[in-house]
């Protein structure tokens, strides 16, 4: 009943729409821009009931003002972030119930990209905005590599069958680092191979189940034996414990 769509905006952006395909109630997730979602809207003869913010960069939050000009809803945004358009302000622990789309979403606290994002998870989706990118994850543009290491781990918790809706468009080169990180790791180069024919056909990476992310995304895998002796080589000294590991690769895949 649910059918969740890719609007692409700005160079590499992906803003969600959540539609109930028998009503045609929609929710707008990270809107960088207003227009592209409007056109879709109209196109599809769509409702608009909320929008989801995961995080307050100019990339994600962009289209609000454009939006809420044109419907009047409710804009969910991270409780320890400034929002211009907010009207709810969520953290980990709440749901927001949606009757329109027959789901309640769970927030979660995520910091780590920033320091208050949060990711919305219902029915086996989880939108990650810039925490956990399909092969990756964000920079630590606020937050300390102990508290994306956190948030990593807490979406691991959830289940493998879940699908990862992130908000860019960055498999191939992710799949490329973790490439390095991993040489010996045959999922991730099946996984590349894939990814590249799919960019060719101008069709998205995304989503991936998070079963293919605990198995080819090094940022999640900071405690197998070959992405720690990987970054412990980096390092130039045995790294012993996760958060170490995890630094040192979003060290390094930044100095790339």
């Amino acid at each position: 009943m649910i059918e969740i769509i890719p609007v692409t905006a700005l160079k590499d952006n992906y803003i969600w729409l959540l539609e109930n395909k028998i009503n045609q109630s929609t929710v707008i997730v990270d809107p960088s821009e207003h227009e592209p979602v409007l056109e879709i809207i109209k196109t599809r003869g769509l409702m608009p009931v909320a929008i989801f913010i995961t995080h307050h960069h100019w990339d994600h939050v962009g289209g609000i003002d454009g939006l809420i000009n044109e419907y009047d809803i409710p804009v969910y945004t991270p409780k320890k972030e400034v929002v211009t358009g907010s009207t709810n302000s969520v953290s980990e622990g709440d749901v927001i119930n949606l009757p329109e789309l027959e789901l309640n979403i769970r927030v979660l606290d995520v910091p780590g990209h920033t320091s208050g994002a949060i990711a919305y998870y219902a029915e086996k989706m989880l939108l990650s905005g810039d925490t956990l990118f399909t092969a990756g994850c964000g920079r630590l543009f606020e937050g300390t590599p102990a508290e994306m290491h956190h948030s990593l781990t807490k979406i691991k918790e959830l289940p493998d069958d879940t699908l990862v809706y992130c908000g860019h468009e960055y498999t191939v080169s992710n799949l490329k680092f973790a490439s390095i990180v991993e040489k010996n790791n045959p999922l991730i180069e099946k996984r590349l191979a894939t990814a590249k024919e799919v960019r060719k056909m101008n069709r998205p990476t995304v989503p991936a189940s998070l079963k293919i992310e605990k198995e080819t995304n090094p940022f999640l895998r900071c405690e197998e034996k070959s992405v720690i002796n990987a970054a412990s080589k980096q390092a130039g000294r045995k790294l012993d414990n996760p958060v170490e590991v995890f630094a040192t690769i979003r060290s390094w895949k930044d100095s790339i």
